[in-house]
């Protein structure tokens, strides 16, 4: 499988990476033998960049499926805790959970609108330590924001950036409000233009643009700039398909099968902003005794009209 220069941090990356998140307890929860099984599937098939994050407890995953193998990955972790101790934490954790000495990627999980980054100098703090250190290879973000993709392109010291892209714009914000897929690829082409690196997340907006698969991957793999693209797969066959389609063999009308998918709110995301209770056309969607929005699935219409309004892409499709 061809592979692409991630900016100037020297690493290859496949046009396509595996996000480990989807196998992982907050979503489909594979056994660890099933999970690690699509991952070394995965890097069997040529795949070699893998996204993973603290938040995500998935290294154990990751480490099982190398075990016994000669695969090198290039892996990308993140940390959304603030401090310079907790980010150290974080990359330690990281290293020794996944018994590797160094971490390709790490990064500031989610950032978001000022102060946010601000909030944060610490941990931005040692991840240049570790860089220096050489613990760590390359540092950056992780955003939903355009604001911050955009100041992203300005810190000489930001090597990477991983932003929230598709061709819907489903989850993409600027400062306070929505942002666009324009605003979005405009940001993402002003760092490649500064060299660095670019792979994006939420190809297909959390799951819910599956059924435009080739529609989606085209968009942003047509991106000026992306030199990735960030996919959750939970399944074999999901593999295969998209091998099929970076090969080029793929049917050119070719629709997934998402009739058993169901609709679910990322807990740990929701804001509990009530906005996708308002559209629900079933009225499937309720407030539960944490606050958060979750989903009637016995009478819900899997319609997708819930996600284009959550403004902070917490409503998956799986």
């Amino acid at each position: 499988m061809r592979k692409n220069i991630l900016g100037s941090t020297g690493l290859e990356v496949t046009p396509v990476g595996f996000g480990v998140l989807t196998i992982g307890k907050t979503q489909l929860n594979s056994s660890l033998e099933d999970g690690s099984s699509v991952l070394r599937y995965a890097l069997e098939c040529g795949i070699n960049f893998l996204d993973t994050a603290q938040y995500y407890d998935t290294y154990p995953y990751i480490k099982h499926a190398l075990k016994g193998t000669n695969f090198d990955p290039v892996i990308v972790s993140k940390c959304l805790d603030p401090s310079y101790s907790q980010m150290k934490f974080a990359v330690e954790e990281a290293r020794r959970e996944m018994d590797r000495d160094v971490i390709d990627i790490f990064l500031l999980h989610e950032v978001r609108t000022s102060p946010d980054w601000e909030n944060r100098t610490g941990a931005w703090e040692y991840l240049q330590e570790a860089k220096l250190k050489g613990i760590v290879k390359a540092i950056g973000v992780s955003t939903h924001h355009v604001d911050v993709a955009e100041k992203a392109a300005e810190i000489p010291e930001l090597d990477v950036l991983f932003p929230l892209i598709n061709f819907k714009g489903l989850g993409i914000r600027k400062k306070n409000g929505a942002g666009s897929k324009e605003e979005m690829a405009s940001a993402i082409k002003k760092n490649a233009d500064c060299n660095k690196g670019v792979f994006t997340m939420k190809v297909f907006g959390g799951g819910n643009l599956t059924g435009h698969y080739l529609q989606a991957l085209d968009y942003v793999s047509s991106l000026p700039g992306v030199a990735s693209m960030m996919i959750g797969f939970g399944y074999h066959h999901e593999v295969d398909k998209i091998v099929e389609y970076l090969e080029g063999s793929i049917d050119g009308n070719y629709i997934p099968d998402i009739s058993k998918k169901k609709i679910h709110i990322d807990e740990g995301d929701c804001e509990g902003c009530g906005a996708c209770i308002g559209k629900c056309p079933n009225k499937a969607i309720r407030f539960n005794k944490k606050g958060s929005a979750e989903v009637n699935h016995d009478i819900c219409l899997t319609c997708g009209y819930c996600a284009p309004v959550c403004p902070v892409r917490a409503i998956i499709m799986f």
